[in-house]
């Protein structure tokens, strides 16, 4: 393979899944995503060893992929369960041993910003300032802005967080649901009042692995296309549809519905509980879906330590 130099790449270490793109001045030459479950089974000493071990093996593959297409500019982060664990220093450690470059530990105000930037480059100008939600294992980052981030969120909310937290039964209880919910409203109450303008009129475009769980399975893709994904549409009445799905299903059920990957199958009803409660909250009847993100952000960014 003849080498590119103008090739860029950047990896994502989050809570659920450990990403990678390689994109070129035509357009992406690949994106991939892997559940590898990083913030999983975490405990009061530091994350658990096998998510860790999952996490560097996937880091190895995505590395000799990099090597493959001669990549030379590569940039790397880690989100909310790296950032939270006591023993995330030690996971950056360990990952840039493998990858060649020592994975940035961003904030959740930092993770929103570039997430935002990422996936608002391609969309069209509008009257109404963009919300950009963006659902994570871990955190659930919500930033208001039209052309750059103006005012951003870092939530203590995920699919993984909340799926240890409230869920304990198969299919979910109600009252674990209505717990998890209610818990969504509070944290939306503080929203409101400390960042009220993303309460008003605002475009919503969602991102993450959440998000386009969601769309994949309101459109029943047999297999996952992210140019199918990439800008549908995602009604609140869809939203809530697929919420109820997955709700009533019990896990050996739920894995056979289309679009539903089935490493995401055991998170994927407390992530529809976030969107569902955050699109009630904020009375918004759709968002459009973004495959664009914080990788995209990563990459793009002026400025990089």
């Amino acid at each position: 393979m003849s080498v590119t130099a103008d090739l860029a790449a950047a990896v994502d270490c989050g809570t659920n899944s450990t990403r990678l793109l390689i994109a070129g001045p035509e357009g992406d030459i690949v994106r991939r995503a892997v559940v590898t479950g990083l913030g999983r089974d975490a405990g009061p000493s530091g994350l658990h060893p096998g998510s860790v071990e999952r996490t560097l093996d996937v880091l190895a593959d995505f590395r000799t992929e990099l090597d493959r297409h001669h990549v030379t500019r590569l940039r790397a982060v880690t989100t909310a369960a790296a950032r939270e664990a006591p023993d995330g220093a030690a996971f950056v450690e360990a990952a840039a041993a493998v990858l060649g470059v020592v994975p940035r530990m961003v904030s959740g105000a930092e993770e929103g910003r570039l997430a935002f930037a990422g996936a608002v480059a391609d969309l069209p100008p509008t009257t109404d300032p963009y919300l950009l939600i963006d659902i994570g294992g871990g955190s659930t980052e919500l930033v208001l802005g039209v052309e750059r981030a103006e005012d951003w969120v870092s939530l203590p909310m995920g699919s993984v967080r909340y799926t240890a937290e409230f869920i304990r039964r198969d299919p979910p209880a109600p009252e674990e649901l209505s717990a998890l919910l209610s818990l969504v409203d509070l944290h939306m109450d503080d929203v409101r009042r400390e960042h009220p303008g993303m309460a008003g009129e605002v475009a919503a475009v969602g991102v993450a692995g959440t998000i386009t769980t969601v769309a994949a399975v309101e459109i029943g893709l047999l297999v996952y296309d992210p140019e199918v994904i990439h800008h549908f549409v995602l009604t609140r009445a869809a939203a809530e549809d697929v919420f109820r799905t997955m709700a009533t299903e019990c896990l050996a059920d739920r894995v056979h519905n289309p679009g539903l990957p089935r490493e995401r199958a055991d998170v994927i009803v407390a992530g529809c509980a976030v969107l569902v409660g955050i699109m009630r909250y904020l009375g918004l009847d759709r968002l459009v879906v973004s495959e664009h993100d914080l990788l995209d952000g990563v990459i793009a960014a002026d400025q990089w330590p």
